[in-house]
């Protein structure tokens, strides 16, 4: 698996409009992005910190993934050269997959999720930009 950086930390929170007050106000960063995720039934805010990425998730629906973990780190996101490659070096050394192939995700990326019993208690993204 080839990481090159951390991709974003991604990080529940009960209503956007309320929480991005005080990462533009309190820790003076920028929200230049917010968007939804229709398939993940989230709606999600970007903030630059360097090379890495802060996202917020906010559930957009009960069944939400989100809708479970109540405000916090939700998850991280590794940027990898191949999503698909990193699956199977993944699988290859005993971990469990939630997605057994890319699917799209926020900003256009390719993504994946490894299962948290497998990674330390860790929900882990995996991120690719596409070609």
């Amino acid at each position: 698996m080839n990481i090159s950086h951390i991709e974003h930390i991604g990080i529940a929170v009960k209503d956007l409009q309320s929480a991005i007050p005080y990462y533009e106000k309190v820790l003076g960063l920028s929200c230049y992005s917010v968007e939804e995720v229709l398939d993940q039934k989230v709606k999600t805010a970007f903030f630059k910190v360097g090379q890495t990425k802060i996202e917020l998730l906010e559930a957009t629906s009960d069944d939400s993934p989100i809708a479970k973990k109540r405000e916090g780190i939700h998850h991280i996101a590794f940027c990898v050269d191949s999503v698909t490659n990193a699956l199977a070096a993944a699988e290859a050394n005993g971990i469990t997959l939630i997605d057994s192939k890319p699917r799209k995700g926020a900003e256009g990326l390719h993504i994946a999720f490894l299962h948290p019993k497998s990674t330390l208690g860790i929900l882990t993204e995996l991120c690719e930009n596409p070609k």
